[in-house]
Protein backbone atom coordinates (compact mmCIF):
# COMPACT_ATOMS: atom_id res chain seq x y z
CA UNK A 1 0.00 0.00 0.00
CA UNK A 2 3.11 2.39 -0.02
CA UNK A 3 3.69 2.53 2.94
CA UNK A 4 5.49 0.86 6.41
CA UNK A 5 3.70 -1.34 9.18
CA UNK A 6 4.92 -1.18 12.24
CA UNK A 7 3.65 -3.14 15.59
CA UNK A 8 4.25 -3.59 19.20
CA UNK A 9 2.47 -5.60 21.48
CA UNK A 10 2.24 -7.01 25.02
CA UNK A 11 2.60 -10.67 25.38
CA UNK A 12 3.67 -13.32 27.99
CA UNK A 13 6.06 -14.97 25.36
CA UNK A 14 8.26 -13.60 22.98
CA UNK A 15 7.54 -16.44 20.32
CA UNK A 16 3.94 -16.68 20.74
CA UNK A 17 3.69 -12.26 19.95
CA UNK A 18 6.08 -13.07 16.98
CA UNK A 19 3.70 -15.62 15.44
CA UNK A 20 0.60 -13.57 15.89
CA UNK A 21 2.43 -10.74 14.14
CA UNK A 22 3.43 -12.44 11.50
CA UNK A 23 -0.33 -13.53 11.15
CA UNK A 24 -1.64 -9.93 11.27
CA UNK A 25 1.16 -9.01 9.08
CA UNK A 26 0.18 -12.25 6.19
CA UNK A 27 -3.83 -10.65 6.98
CA UNK A 28 -2.76 -7.19 5.74
CA UNK A 29 -0.85 -8.69 2.73
CA UNK A 30 -3.59 -10.40 1.51
CA UNK A 31 -5.70 -6.92 1.98
CA UNK A 32 -3.41 -5.28 0.16
CA UNK A 33 -3.65 -8.40 -3.07
CA UNK A 34 -7.24 -6.99 -2.54
CA UNK A 35 -6.81 -3.17 -2.40
CA UNK A 36 -3.63 -1.81 -3.52
CA UNK A 37 -3.87 0.51 -6.35
CA UNK A 38 -0.27 0.34 -6.52
CA UNK A 39 0.49 -2.79 -8.22
CA UNK A 40 -0.99 -4.57 -11.34
CA UNK A 41 -2.22 -7.77 -9.84
CA UNK A 42 -4.59 -6.61 -7.16
CA UNK A 43 -8.37 -7.23 -7.58
CA UNK A 44 -9.41 -3.53 -7.27
CA UNK A 45 -6.63 -3.38 -9.96
CA UNK A 46 -8.62 -5.86 -12.38
CA UNK A 47 -11.74 -3.98 -11.85
CA UNK A 48 -10.52 -0.71 -12.42
CA UNK A 49 -8.52 -2.10 -15.98
CA UNK A 50 -11.80 -4.00 -17.14
CA UNK A 51 -13.47 -2.96 -20.46
CA UNK A 52 -15.75 -0.85 -19.70
CA UNK A 53 -19.38 -2.18 -19.72
CA UNK A 54 -17.46 -5.81 -19.16
CA UNK A 55 -18.55 -7.89 -15.38
CA UNK A 56 -16.15 -8.52 -13.17
CA UNK A 57 -16.63 -11.37 -10.00
CA UNK A 58 -15.60 -9.90 -7.23
CA UNK A 59 -14.43 -11.59 -4.13
CA UNK A 60 -16.99 -11.10 -0.47
CA UNK A 61 -14.21 -9.14 0.64
CA UNK A 62 -13.79 -6.22 -2.07
CA UNK A 63 -17.50 -6.45 -2.61
CA UNK A 64 -18.16 -6.01 1.24
CA UNK A 65 -15.79 -3.25 1.48
CA UNK A 66 -17.18 -1.10 -1.65
CA UNK A 67 -20.37 -1.31 -0.52
CA UNK A 68 -19.36 -0.12 2.90
CA UNK A 69 -17.37 2.90 1.17
CA UNK A 70 -20.13 3.87 -0.89
CA UNK A 71 -22.30 3.89 2.00
CA UNK A 72 -19.80 6.71 3.91
CA UNK A 73 -20.13 8.66 0.21
CA UNK A 74 -23.68 8.63 1.03
CA UNK A 75 -23.42 9.61 4.44
CA UNK A 76 -20.87 12.52 3.81
CA UNK A 77 -22.90 13.86 0.99
CA UNK A 78 -19.78 13.02 -1.12
CA UNK A 79 -16.77 14.59 0.79
CA UNK A 80 -15.78 11.10 0.93
CA UNK A 81 -15.49 9.31 -2.69
CA UNK A 82 -12.91 6.50 -3.79
CA UNK A 83 -14.37 6.60 -7.43
CA UNK A 84 -11.76 9.74 -7.85
CA UNK A 85 -9.20 8.06 -10.03
CA UNK A 86 -9.96 10.14 -13.14
CA UNK A 87 -9.25 13.32 -10.85
CA UNK A 88 -5.71 11.67 -9.71
CA UNK A 89 -4.92 11.24 -13.27
CA UNK A 90 -6.38 14.61 -14.35
CA UNK A 91 -3.79 16.07 -12.03
CA UNK A 92 -1.07 13.88 -12.16
CA UNK A 93 -1.19 13.47 -8.27
CA UNK A 94 1.19 10.26 -9.21
CA UNK A 95 3.55 11.61 -11.14
CA UNK A 96 5.05 15.56 -11.64
CA UNK A 97 1.68 17.29 -11.00
CA UNK A 98 -0.17 19.43 -13.66
CA UNK A 99 -2.96 21.71 -13.29
CA UNK A 100 -5.52 20.41 -16.07
CA UNK A 101 -7.33 22.92 -18.76
CA UNK A 102 -10.82 23.28 -17.51
CA UNK A 103 -12.22 20.92 -20.18
CA UNK A 104 -9.74 18.13 -18.99
CA UNK A 105 -10.93 18.83 -15.73
CA UNK A 106 -14.58 18.68 -16.25
CA UNK A 107 -14.08 15.35 -18.73
CA UNK A 108 -12.58 14.18 -15.81
CA UNK A 109 -15.16 15.34 -13.54
CA UNK A 110 -17.28 13.90 -15.46
CA UNK A 111 -15.72 10.18 -15.05
CA UNK A 112 -15.67 10.65 -11.37
CA UNK A 113 -17.67 8.92 -8.41
CA UNK A 114 -18.83 5.80 -7.15
CA UNK A 115 -21.38 6.16 -9.66
CA UNK A 116 -19.21 5.45 -12.40
CA UNK A 117 -19.18 1.57 -10.97
CA UNK A 118 -21.84 -0.76 -10.98
CA UNK A 119 -22.41 -3.59 -8.18
CA UNK A 120 -24.77 -6.29 -8.25
CA UNK A 121 -25.46 -9.81 -6.95
CA UNK A 122 -27.72 -12.21 -9.26
CA UNK A 123 -29.22 -14.87 -7.15
CA UNK A 124 -26.58 -17.13 -5.32
CA UNK A 125 -23.71 -15.82 -7.62
CA UNK A 126 -21.11 -14.35 -6.50
CA UNK A 127 -21.25 -10.13 -6.75
CA UNK A 128 -20.04 -8.53 -9.56
CA UNK A 129 -19.09 -5.34 -11.13
CA UNK A 130 -18.71 -2.70 -13.71
CA UNK A 131 -17.12 0.09 -14.52
CA UNK A 132 -19.06 3.40 -17.17
CA UNK A 133 -16.05 4.75 -18.72
CA UNK A 134 -12.59 3.71 -19.35
CA UNK A 135 -11.30 7.05 -17.66
CA UNK A 136 -12.55 5.87 -14.19
CA UNK A 137 -10.84 4.10 -11.55
CA UNK A 138 -10.96 3.63 -7.56
CA UNK A 139 -8.38 4.94 -5.70
CA UNK A 140 -8.34 3.04 -2.49
CA UNK A 141 -6.23 5.30 -0.52
CA UNK A 142 -8.70 6.79 1.61
CA UNK A 143 -9.96 3.85 3.33
CA UNK A 144 -7.16 0.82 2.74
CA UNK A 145 -4.92 1.63 5.49
CA UNK A 146 -7.83 1.74 7.74
CA UNK A 147 -9.39 -1.56 6.62
CA UNK A 148 -5.93 -3.27 7.26
CA UNK A 149 -5.29 -2.01 10.53
CA UNK A 150 -8.65 -3.20 11.38
CA UNK A 151 -7.93 -6.73 9.98
CA UNK A 152 -4.20 -6.95 12.02
CA UNK A 153 -5.90 -5.87 15.08
CA UNK A 154 -8.87 -8.70 14.82
CA UNK A 155 -5.55 -11.11 14.26
CA UNK A 156 -3.62 -10.00 16.83
CA UNK A 157 -6.57 -10.16 19.24
CA UNK A 158 -8.16 -13.88 17.68
CA UNK A 159 -4.19 -15.16 19.27
CA UNK A 160 -4.44 -13.85 22.52
CA UNK A 161 -2.48 -10.91 22.15
CA UNK A 162 -4.50 -8.56 25.10
CA UNK A 163 -2.78 -5.20 23.86
CA UNK A 164 -1.07 -3.39 20.92
CA UNK A 165 -0.45 -0.80 19.08
CA UNK A 166 0.10 -0.28 14.83
CA UNK A 167 1.16 2.23 13.25
CA UNK A 168 0.26 2.27 9.44
CA UNK A 169 1.91 4.97 7.36
CA UNK A 170 0.97 7.46 10.06
CA UNK A 171 -2.40 5.78 11.47
CA UNK A 172 -2.68 4.58 14.60
CA UNK A 173 -4.83 1.41 15.94
CA UNK A 174 -4.54 0.83 19.63
CA UNK A 175 -6.15 -2.16 22.08
CA UNK A 176 -5.62 -2.98 25.64
CA UNK A 177 -3.77 -1.29 28.10
CA UNK A 178 -0.61 0.58 27.09
CA UNK A 179 2.93 -0.12 28.46
CA UNK A 180 2.20 2.10 31.62
CA UNK A 181 -1.33 0.77 32.25
CA UNK A 182 -2.93 3.22 31.40
CA UNK A 183 -4.41 4.30 27.74
CA UNK A 184 -2.00 4.67 25.19
CA UNK A 185 -0.55 8.03 23.97
CA UNK A 186 -0.82 9.19 20.68
CA UNK A 187 0.52 12.36 19.13
CA UNK A 188 -0.26 14.60 16.89
CA UNK A 189 1.50 16.27 14.35
CA UNK A 190 1.85 19.56 12.79
CA UNK A 191 0.03 19.46 10.22
CA UNK A 192 2.76 20.92 7.82
CA UNK A 193 5.48 19.28 10.12
CA UNK A 194 5.10 15.50 10.55
CA UNK A 195 7.61 15.34 12.68
CA UNK A 196 6.17 17.88 15.01
CA UNK A 197 3.61 17.08 17.79
CA UNK A 198 1.58 19.57 18.87
CA UNK A 199 -0.85 17.67 20.69
CA UNK A 200 -1.41 14.12 22.49
CA UNK A 201 -4.79 12.26 22.82
CA UNK A 202 -4.63 9.10 25.51
CA UNK A 203 -6.58 6.24 23.31
CA UNK A 204 -7.84 2.61 24.04
CA UNK A 205 -9.53 0.36 21.64
CA UNK A 206 -9.59 2.75 18.81
CA UNK A 207 -7.40 4.35 16.10
CA UNK A 208 -6.14 7.51 15.16
CA UNK A 209 -6.20 9.05 11.66
CA UNK A 210 -5.23 12.38 10.38
CA UNK A 211 -5.72 13.76 6.92
CA UNK A 212 -3.69 16.91 5.84
CA UNK A 213 -1.94 17.89 2.50
CA UNK A 214 1.59 17.66 4.00
CA UNK A 215 2.93 14.26 3.15
CA UNK A 216 2.37 13.92 -0.53
CA UNK A 217 1.66 16.35 -2.70
CA UNK A 218 3.26 18.01 -6.32
CA UNK A 219 4.92 21.16 -6.96
CA UNK A 220 3.44 22.45 -10.14
CA UNK A 221 5.42 25.91 -11.30
CA UNK A 222 5.59 26.92 -7.77
CA UNK A 223 2.62 26.03 -7.15
CA UNK A 224 1.81 22.72 -4.48
CA UNK A 225 -1.45 20.82 -4.92
CA UNK A 226 -2.09 18.24 -1.90
CA UNK A 227 -3.06 14.88 -2.85
CA UNK A 228 -6.50 14.97 -1.10
CA UNK A 229 -9.18 15.79 -3.94
CA UNK A 230 -12.62 17.36 -3.52
CA UNK A 231 -14.87 14.84 -4.93
CA UNK A 232 -17.19 17.32 -5.51
CA UNK A 233 -15.23 19.92 -7.31
CA UNK A 234 -12.61 17.68 -8.88
CA UNK A 235 -9.94 20.10 -7.23
CA UNK A 236 -7.05 19.33 -4.95
CA UNK A 237 -8.06 20.56 -1.14
CA UNK A 238 -7.15 24.22 -0.11
CA UNK A 239 -4.21 22.98 2.43
CA UNK A 240 -6.22 24.56 5.55
CA UNK A 241 -4.59 22.40 8.41
CA UNK A 242 -5.51 18.85 9.51
CA UNK A 243 -7.92 16.92 10.87
CA UNK A 244 -7.52 13.85 13.51
CA UNK A 245 -10.31 11.58 13.57
CA UNK A 246 -11.01 9.01 17.15
CA UNK A 247 -12.88 5.81 16.51
CA UNK A 248 -13.23 2.29 16.83
CA UNK A 249 -12.84 1.38 14.04
CA UNK A 250 -10.06 1.47 12.22
CA UNK A 251 -11.88 2.07 8.26
CA UNK A 252 -14.20 4.25 9.77
CA UNK A 253 -11.73 6.72 10.89
CA UNK A 254 -9.75 6.70 8.03
CA UNK A 255 -12.80 7.94 6.00
CA UNK A 256 -14.00 10.22 8.49
CA UNK A 257 -10.60 11.77 8.60
CA UNK A 258 -10.61 12.44 4.52
CA UNK A 259 -13.73 13.44 5.04
CA UNK A 260 -13.81 16.20 7.26
CA UNK A 261 -11.27 17.28 6.02
CA UNK A 262 -12.17 18.01 2.45
CA UNK A 263 -15.44 19.50 4.20
CA UNK A 264 -13.03 22.50 5.74
CA UNK A 265 -12.77 23.55 9.07
CA UNK A 266 -16.43 24.75 9.66
CA UNK A 267 -18.36 22.15 7.89
CA UNK A 268 -15.97 19.69 8.92
CA UNK A 269 -16.61 20.62 12.60
CA UNK A 270 -20.39 21.04 12.46
CA UNK A 271 -20.46 17.39 10.70
CA UNK A 272 -18.26 15.83 13.57
CA UNK A 273 -20.33 17.74 16.25
CA UNK A 274 -23.64 16.38 14.69
CA UNK A 275 -23.04 13.09 14.05
CA UNK A 276 -20.76 12.64 17.51
CA UNK A 277 -17.65 11.91 16.02
CA UNK A 278 -14.23 12.52 17.69
CA UNK A 279 -12.41 15.00 16.05
CA UNK A 280 -9.60 17.19 16.70
CA UNK A 281 -8.94 19.92 13.94
CA UNK A 282 -6.02 22.18 13.43
CA UNK A 283 -6.68 25.46 11.61
CA UNK A 284 -4.02 27.58 10.45
CA UNK A 285 -4.03 31.23 11.38
CA UNK A 286 -0.90 32.90 9.97
CA UNK A 287 2.18 31.17 12.16
CA UNK A 288 -0.36 30.14 14.59
CA UNK A 289 -2.97 27.23 15.01
CA UNK A 290 -6.57 27.22 16.13
CA UNK A 291 -7.68 23.72 17.89
CA UNK A 292 -10.75 22.72 17.99
CA UNK A 293 -11.92 19.46 19.51
CA UNK A 294 -15.94 18.02 19.39
CA UNK A 295 -17.33 17.55 22.47
CA UNK A 296 -16.31 13.64 21.84
CA UNK A 297 -12.62 14.69 21.51
CA UNK A 298 -12.10 16.46 24.35
CA UNK A 299 -11.89 13.36 27.38
CA UNK A 300 -8.92 12.38 25.20
CA UNK A 301 -7.07 15.35 24.94
CA UNK A 302 -4.03 15.49 27.12
CA UNK A 303 -1.62 18.44 25.78
CA UNK A 304 -3.08 20.25 23.01
CA UNK A 305 -0.31 23.46 22.54
CA UNK A 306 -0.83 26.32 24.37
CA UNK A 307 -1.24 28.54 21.18
CA UNK A 308 -4.66 28.31 20.96
CA UNK A 309 -7.46 26.34 21.74
CA UNK A 310 -11.17 26.78 20.71
CA UNK A 311 -14.54 24.85 20.38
Amino acid sequence: MGTTLRAEVVAGERVAALAAIQQAFDTVAQLESVLSTWREDSEIARLNHAVPGDTVLLSPTLASLLDEASGWSRETGGAFDPGVGALVDAWDLRGRGRVPLPAALAEARAASGLAQFTLAAVGRDRPRAARRSSAAWLDTGGFGKGVALRGAVSVLRRNGIASGSLNFGGQVAVFGDGPDERAWLVPVAHPERRDTPVAALRVRDASVSTSSQSEHYVDVRGRRFGHILDPRSGRPVTPWGSVTVVAADAAIADMLSTALFVLGPEEGAAWARHHDVAALILIRRGDRLEFRATPALRPLLVSPSPLSFGG
